[in-house]
């Protein structure tokens, strides 16, 4: 519900503010929430909510490949940390 909120309702209130919240501190994550701002204004998106680990193939999906990346980037930094 976070990242459907926030692309769908707060970012508007945030551009306005200069990337800051409605008690004027810096937008957690602005970065990321700038890139995915950028990528919605290209496509049309629908945001829905699924309920997480109930069976969902797409929020199946979605899990797997996020684990994914967090174990590549666990491995980078591991080979990082090696060299």
């Amino acid at each position: 519900q976070y990242v459907r909120q926030g692309i769908t309702q707060w970012i508007h209130n945030w551009i306005k503010r200069g990337w800051k919240t409605a008690s004027k501190q810096p937008v957690k994550n602005a970065e990321l929430w700038k890139t995915l701002h950028e990528e919605t204004q290209r496509h049309q998106v629908e945001w829905h909510w699924v309920k997480g680990h109930s069976g969902h193939p797409g929020n199946e999906r979605a899990d797997e490949l996020a684990n994914e990346a967090i174990d590549e980037h666990q491995r980078r930094a591991a080979c990082a940390k090696s060299s």
